[in-house]
């Protein structure tokens, strides 16, 4: 827990962040005045990067609500985030009166958007699913399929939403796990960092591909591939292709993905219609 020392002597005291006894930020009072009005006023714009600077120290991200393997409820963890009324109030205070001269950063609480309740609802009825195939010899390109599929599973789409495919799964590195295998570039085939991620997203959009759904953006390979019909896949790369469903269902809909004994499978899922 962070603790605030709003200390000053004159105009040229510190205010200081203190982190476990360690001085981690250093701001000078006369650093929130606006000098034109003759020091009454405070530099609202400096005092809010502050409030950024101390909210990152802080803050922790909220979790949430998701079905594990066996579609049980894993109940959802509040976050935290510096409560900037609280906070501005008690800067006001020091920064005109000279009190209080310490305090420990309040806190408030970050709720999660998906919650045990709304994850019992979304999860009644499958709306949608698609399964394809792959080699599981080829251990390479089952791991990226594998990383790809948890980076999906679990992903709720709330009414109006779009969701993006490169920017649910994220930039494929070596660093997350992702290892070198065969892609398609230009109508050849060749060896990259991610191959076989194009699997996942060609099985998302069969399985997204009903009523409901609006596909905003999806492209093909340069040559046929072998685990969907033709003119049926999404082909995605980072800073490259993407592929984007928009969900213009009244409901949220929940997107299961998973890859184990050489099936590659997605259910849509959603609540009964009311």
């Amino acid at each position: 827990m962070l603790t605030v020392f709003l200390s000053f002597l004159l105009a040229s005291a510190p205010l200081s962040v203190m982190d476990d006894g360690e001085t981690v930020d250093k701001l000078m009072k006369e650093d929130f005045e606006l000098s034109y009005v003759d020091r009454l006023l405070i530099d609202d714009v400096k005092l809010k990067l502050q409030m950024d600077v101390l909210n990152e120290k802080i803050y922790q991200e909220p979790v949430n609500a998701k079905l594990d393997d066996d579609g049980d409820i894993i109940s959802e963890k509040p976050g935290t985030a510096l409560d900037r009324v609280k906070f501005r109030k008690l800067f006001r205070d020091y920064f005109y009166d000279g009190s209080p001269t310490q305090l420990t950063l309040p806190e408030q609480r970050v709720y999660p958007r998906v919650d045990s309740e709304l994850l019992a609802q979304i999860s009644e009825k499958t709306i949608g699913s698609y399964q394809t195939s792959f080699s599981p010899n080829n251990e390479e390109r089952t791991r990226n399929i594998e990383l790809a599929a948890e980076a999906i599973d679990n992903h709720v789409v709330f009414p109006g939403e779009s969701f993006s495919f490169n920017e649910t799964v994220g930039e494929r590195t070596k660093e997350k796990g992702y290892q070198r295998a065969p892609v398609i570039i230009e109508g050849e085939l060749a060896e990259d960092i991610g191959g076989g991620i194009c699997q996942v997203s060609s099985t998302l959009y069969n399985a997204v591909d009903i009523d409901g759904m609006e596909i905003v953006e999806r492209y093909s390979h340069s040559r046929s591939v072998p685990y969907v019909p033709s003119g049926r896949d999404a082909t995605v790369s980072w800073h490259g292709p993407d592929f984007v469903f928009k969900n213009t269902y009244k409901r949220p809909i929940l997107i299961r993905a998973w890859a184990e004994n050489g099936m590659m499978t997605i259910q849509i899922l959603s609540s009964e219609p009311s």
